[in-house]
């Protein structure tokens, strides 16, 4: 086919930007000896009906501008160039190529070896070049208009101490409310649907942390197997809200109802977090297919092995790892980062396995000059920015080591809050940091308690429910043998595996559903609630549902009386938590006597009502303990500069096998009893609890008691 000609164009924006005459096309490769743009005149044409070379070359831009081209043109790139694999060289003219700035994308891929740069079977892998066209299966970039009436809509800008976070998944939180109009089901309308937005406002959470909706790609694997990439971490769009999400098809309408749902989530006083996936792209390894960056110039957008260039340095267990240590691919990330935040509103940003992207050669460096791009961007600096502070790398464990302006997944606070509650012993001492904030991972770098994101369950592993009703995975679903996930037996063994008509073991795993959700709530930091555990929704023990797209992924809304109950208790312990400024200060625990009240911030305490001994904390058998927060001396004041005044309260743990008395702390005010865990009722405390100096905490169990602080009038919960 033919070529044609067409205006100079400019260099910047990169991607296609339309005005009222055209649109121009910039597309960076450092290493191409040519690109062509293709048009299509639909999403479903297997040839393009124009062809025109992008003989513009700025800074390794390509660029052109097209007149009479507007939104909703179909096209596509091809880059001519080398193809020699074995000096990290791919380019292959006959492979048809998404814009790694696409605004929205047409559609998934439809598997076929012609989408593999290589000849799939030879003899030499991905030494051979396949020279079969790839247009018929690979889909189509959309240029998208950013105009959108927002009605005044701008970011929330929750503080972070008043922050819980709320993860789920688009398609999965929606898909079987019986309350969500069907057509809406599983899609961006669904989520900002008044039954849905009803239930996140009731629960009380303040943002909602979207599991991948960049458009992504359903591996070939997983779909030859009958399933898919249900959580979507595998990127193939940044600029691209996902259309499998969308009610208006694949053309673009699903930018239009993402931006309408952030607005509606807000007007709700929502903040909207995305889960972003910077590190790897769905083009995987050396044997994956040619869809968009591995074309365009694969040695500059992937880390590649620096004697064997053929293969790719892998931090992420996907096939690859994008190259952050080059200006332009860090300009895509950070322009995609700064497109989510003007055009669509997103309040901020979870980065998955963000250890990868401070890998500038091969160790993690947290002075990456990823970092120092965030921190002096006007926009990015100002919003949330959440850390997964691993990778699968060498190394790749940073948790407590990211800079300040980030806030991490505390995995620690994970894994401590399990052992405790399962029984281990000798878990005191790194239950107290959880509890507290984290202080030993945070404060020495400048950081607040709030930099910590705390989580007990999240979409990767068991839902709290199964937490407490599984001593090993059920995977058997995803085909693989049950080898798939982590073997996660970290639950106490609360009876028989799975369902049960044993009301003994059923109240033990209610007792243990309370308690994490208790203890996640009245941490210091900032709680992150997985979808549906307030409910204890279960998937049957399956704890790695990533190509689940069915009902074991999609939320069960079916409520009976106990399920009933635990949204109840989570309603109650959210409302006190953003009630009651002492479980959300800003400032770390100091610890030390306030000469005017000759009290602590806070107190660890023996059942017997005595201070903890460096042998209490060490001692392996000792497995209860009583907190006591002082509502008198927060030392915070609020936005008018008045000093913050709570109430006293005294949470007691007790994770031992055994019933365990608790003195409580003397005081001319009584202490009220809020809840206890180990009633089914727990928020309905006996009248006479408010007189007792003593109290007996079952195994198992938590109970937070409330004294009005001398200084505070205020109501207590």
């Amino acid at each position: 086919m033919a070529t044609e000609n067409l205006w100079p164009g400019k260099p910047y924006p990169l991607g296609a930007a339309p005005d009222e005459s055209g649109t121009n096309f910039a597309i960076f490769s450092e290493h191409a000896e040519k690109v062509e743009l293709l048009l299509f005149d639909s999403a479903d044409d297997e040839q393009p009906s124009r062809v025109i070379e992008l003989t513009e070359n700025h800074a390794y831009v390509r660029h052109g501008y097209v007149p009479g081209v507007g939104p909703g043109q179909c096209y596509a790139y091809r880059a001519f160039g080398p193809y020699r694999p074995a000096l990290g060289l791919r380019f292959n003219e006959h492979k048809v190529l998404i814009d790694p700035y696409a605004k929205a994308i047409a559609g998934n891929v439809r598997w076929d070896d012609a989408a593999f740069g290589y000849v799939v079977g030879h003899e030499k892998q991905d030494l051979s070049k396949d020279t079969r066209d790839s247009c018929p299966f690979i889909p189509k970039s959309i240029v998208v208009s950013d105009e959108f009436n927002w009605e005044g809509d701008s970011l929330l800008n929750i503080p972070w101490n008043e922050t819980i976070i709320y993860e789920l998944h688009v398609k999965g939180f929606t898909m079987m409310h019986p309350d969500v109009p069907e057509h809406e089901r599983g899609k961006f309308p669904g989520l900002a649907s008044l039954p849905i937005i009803d239930h996140l406002r009731k629960l009380g959470v303040t943002a909602v942390e979207l599991l991948p909706v960049h458009h992504h790609i359903d591996d070939r694997l997983l779909v030859e197997k009958g399933l898919s990439n249900y959580w979507g971490y595998n990127t193939i769009g940044y600029f691209a809200p996902d259309c499998r999400f969308s009610t208006r098809g694949n053309h673009g309408g699903q930018v239009g109802e993402f931006k309408q749902m952030v607005k509606h989530l807000h007007r709700a006083g929502i903040e909207v977090i995305l889960d972003v996936v910077y590190n790897h792209t769905a083009e995987g390894s050396h044997l994956g297919p040619t869809l968009s960056f591995r074309g365009i110039d694969n040695s500059s957008y992937y880390h590649l092995m620096p004697e064997t260039p053929r293969y790719y340095m892998d931090f992420t267990g996907t096939g690859n790892t994008l190259n952050t240590s080059h200006p332009n691919v860090t300009q895509m990330i950070m322009d995609s980062l700064r497109y989510w935040v003007v055009h669509m509103h997103v309040d901020g940003f979870r980065f998955d396995l963000a250890s990868a992207l401070a890998r500038e050669l091969f160790e993690v460096d947290r002075l990456a000059s990823f970092f120092d791009i965030i921190h002096q961007d006007p926009i990015l600096s100002q919003v949330k920015l959440i850390a997964e502070p691993w990778d699968v790398g060498p190394g790749g464990y940073q948790v407590g080591k990211f800079p300040p302006l980030w806030t991490e997944w505390n995995g620690r606070y994970r894994d401590a809050v399990r052992r405790y509650w399962r029984g281990d012993g000798g878990t005191l001492g790194e239950l107290a940091y959880r509890l507290a904030g984290s202080s030993d991972l945070y404060e020495g770098s400048g950081r607040l308690p709030t930099a910590s994101i705390n989580f007990v369950t999240c979409h990767d592993g068991f839902t709290l429910n199964d937490l407490v009703s599984y001593e090993s995975k059920h995977n058997e679903a995803n085909k693989m043998d049950n080898e798939d996930g982590t073997e996660q037996n970290i639950s106490w063994n609360c009876g028989a595996e799975g369902p049960t008509d044993d009301p003994a073991v059923s109240a033990l795993r209610a007792r243990q559903r309370r308690n994490f959700l208790a203890t996640l709530l009245l941490s210091q930091g900032v709680p992150m609630i997985t979808a549906g555990d307030e409910i204890a929704n279960s998937q049957s023990g399956n704890n790695n549902a990533f190509c689940q797209d069915n009902a074991i992924s999609w939320i069960d809304w079916k409520l009976d009386d106990t399920r009933r109950r635990l949204l109840d208790f989570a309603r109650m312990l959210v409302r006190i938590r953003r009630e009651h400024p002492v479980f959300r200060r800003k400032k770390f625990f100091q610890g030390k006597r306030r000469t005017e009240t000759n009290e602590e911030d806070i107190s660890w305490l023996r059942p017997d009502g005595t201070e903890m001994t460096s042998h209490d904390w060490h001692g392996s058998s000792f497995r209860a303990i009583a907190v006591l927060l002082s509502g008198d001396s927060i030392a915070e004041s609020d936005e008018h500069g008045r000093r913050i005044i709570d109430d006293d309260f005294l949470l007691m743990l007790n994770g031992s096998h055994e019933s365990v008395i608790f003195r409580l702390p003397e005081n001319q005010t009584p202490w009220r009893q809020v809840f206890y865990t180990a009633q089914e009722q727990p928020m309905q405390p006996p009248p006479e609890a408010a007189a007792r100096e003593e109290f007996a905490l079952e195994s198992r169990s938590l109970a937070l008691f409330c004294r009005r602080c001398s200084a505070n009038h205020g109501e207590t919960p």
